[in-house]
């Protein structure tokens, strides 16, 4: 199971949205674990992610700074480079990536690179094995969510859910994401510069800023 297992939406929102994780387990493939990891980040850089982490920061770090709008005046682009050098330890690291391709021709390379590390990709179950087809190979398992079973009068609407469970350990907050939709509705705020903001708050990697800008784009159109 991923931390990306409950983003909210059908299937066809995903096509932007694909993550690629790679997993040490500790006492079987953990040895040298570090420099794998930072080889993973490192391939996964190659081919242009939106997003990475290391389980601990991400390419959108928040700041230290108390002032509020700190977060409109600094630049909206990933900054890999501190993170792949902040692996200091044995845990996940994850890639982001905006389109299949891109995503296809990462899992080429990792599956050349042959670093020994569990490898799991999150998106629609269709796009997972159209592009594990694409390098040549079948995947071994499934794991999916069964989805919300609550009409909407205890959680937030759609919008609202899609935006805020791209962080799947709930660092990104329904109040925070709605907050978001409703400054780029309001004209107040520009899409990227929201989406990045969310990003931000993200600390393992997997928010997709890119996936967030179109539903925050969409939304305002509603």
């Amino acid at each position: 199971m991923t931390n990306t297992l409950h983003r909210y939406g059908d299937a066809a929102s995903f096509e932007d949205d694909y993550i690629i994780f790679a997993i040490p387990c500790k006492g079987k493939n953990d040895e040298g674990a570090v420099d794998k990891l930072k080889l993973f980040l490192g391939i996964c850089t190659k081919h242009r992610p939106v997003n990475i982490g290391n389980s601990s920061t991400s390419s959108f770090r928040p700041s230290s700074g108390l002032e509020p709008s700190v977060h409109w005046k600094r630049r909206h682009e990933p900054e890999p480079r501190d993170v792949i050098e902040g692996v200091h330890r044995t845990a996940t690291a994850a890639a982001v990536f905006d389109s299949a391709d891109k995503a296809a021709a990462c899992l080429a390379d990792l599956i050349d690179a042959d670093l020994g590390l569990s490898i799991n990709v999150s998106t629609s179950v269709e796009g997972a094995k159209r592009i594990a087809a694409d390098c040549g190979i079948s995947r071994h398992s499934v794991e999916y969510s069964l989805g919300f079973d609550d009409p909407h009068d205890k959680l937030p609407d759609s919008r609202v859910l899609e935006l805020s469970t791209m962080c799947g350990h709930g660092m990104v907050s329904a109040n925070m994401a709605k907050k978001m939709l409703d400054m780029v509705q309001e004209g107040r705020r520009d899409p990227t510069a929201a989406a990045v903001t969310l990003a931000r708050f993200c600390p393992c990697g997997a928010y997709n800023p890119v996936r967030a800008e179109r539903l925050l784009r969409a939304g305002t159109s509603t």
